[in-house]
């Protein structure tokens, strides 16, 4: 199965916070070829710059090249479809501009995302993308 990632998914995996059993799972099927892992690149930005506030660069570069090395799919493009759900998402739901982004990686693979930010909860519930809550 896919799913896409959030980048509260790795943050709560790196803070083991609830939901990173969780993680860990999804990343070890992943490693194993049983489902596939996709992050957008502007999540990885989240979590890169959230270990920087966190830790500083030596860390957050740390952690960004366990990132790539991860089997997560990092998705660098973002097709036009990507882009107008995204904007769709941004002016339709109380959602942050990386959010929309997630949400909208979601929609376009037909993959749920994996979050537990609250942000995603009224589109989710409307039926835009699935959600696997991290709670």
């Amino acid at each position: 199965m896919d799913y896409v990632l959030d980048a509260c998914a790795l943050i709560a995996l790196f803070n083991e916070e609830e939901g990173a059993d969780t993680v860990e799972k999804l990343m070890i099927q992943a490693k194993n070829d049983i489902d596939r892992l996709f992050m957008s690149s502007i999540q990885v930005m989240e979590v890169y710059y959230d270990r920087i506030y966190v830790k500083g660069i030596e860390y957050a570069n740390t952690i960004l090249e366990s990132i790539y090395t991860s089997p997560i799919i990092v998705l660098h493009d973002v097709s036009r479809d990507v882009i107008t759900e995204a904007a769709r998402f941004k002016t339709s739901y109380s959602m942050s501009i990386a959010d929309t982004f997630a949400a909208a990686t979601a929609k376009s693979l037909g993959a749920p995302l994996v979050t537990k930010d609250n942000e995603m909860k009224e589109a989710g519930d409307a039926g835009e993308f699935s959600i696997f809550w991290l709670r």
